[in-house]
């Protein structure tokens, strides 16, 4: 098993959907079971032995900035601020030098999860080939996540090798906003502002994505109502009590 050192950790966004509590707060740094959305995402990485992360900043750049200064470590974080939006996978190419040459962890600072037996992180490492794939995605089954998921966002085969959803299909995984990525994933991409889902859709015709389907919980938190229903759901887990 691979033990990562680096880690990208994606923090730009606007939280458009996440309004009117973003309107004057970046959303990572929105609280959840008594810490912020960025703190819990450090604290997993810090766990799985990652030891520099690069936080990429633009919405509320110097709060999120200022939370990290005062958080100190571990893990160490290194602030990437972009003058303009970059999407997912502009920003982490643009972390590339920063990152350096080994396979690093991605992970949006609004994915939230609780571990099955196994940390998610470390299934991810041990699950990494680099003969056989350029990036490992973490997925959580549709069925089993209390927002809207649409029809999904992949299939998967018995090797978790990774295909898109087809037309009119509904597949049963969706991405949880966590990965393990060779910088190779991104040879080919192109300079400034792009989704991740281009170098996915390149890896994915050359049969070198797989993915991790995740054993615990995850929470799809897009909106204030998603938000509300994970902090009922973390209340209960610790105390046994529902509101």
């Amino acid at each position: 098993m691979i033990r990562p050192r680096s880690a990208m950790l994606l923090a730009a966004g606007l939280g458009t959907r996440m309004r009117p509590l973003t309107e004057h707060t970046a959303k990572p740094l929105l609280p959840l079971g008594g810490s912020t959305l960025l703190d819990h995402a450090l604290d997993r990485l810090a766990a799985a032995g990652v030891e520099e992360v690069v936080v990429n900043t633009f919405w509320h750049a110097d709060r999120v900035a200022a939370r990290l200064q005062a958080r100190g470590g571990p893990p160490r974080t290194r602030v990437l601020r972009e003058a303009a939006l970059l999407d997912t996978g502009g920003s982490v190419q643009a972390a590339l030098d920063l990152l350096g040459p080994d396979p690093f962890f991605v992970v949006n600072s609004d994915s939230f999860w609780l571990d099955g037996p196994s940390p998610a992180l470390d299934r991810l490492a041990q699950t990494w080939n680099e003969a056989e794939a350029d990036a490992v995605l973490l997925v959580h089954r549709t069925f089993q996540t209390r927002a809207e998921t649409g029809a999904g966002d992949f299939a998967l085969d018995k090797l978790g090798v990774v295909r898109r959803r087809g037309d009119r299909e509904i597949v049963p995984y969706i991405y949880a906003g966590i990965q393990l990525v060779s910088p190779g994933l991104l040879r080919q991409a192109p300079e400034g502002r792009f989704s991740m889902n281009l170098a996915w859709d390149s890896a994915i015709a050359a049969g070198r994505l797989r993915a991790v389907v995740h054993d615990g919980l995850w929470f799809h938190l897009s909106t204030p109502a998603d938000l509300a229903e994970a902090e009922i759901m973390l209340h209960e887990r610790r105390t046994g009590q529902s509101r």
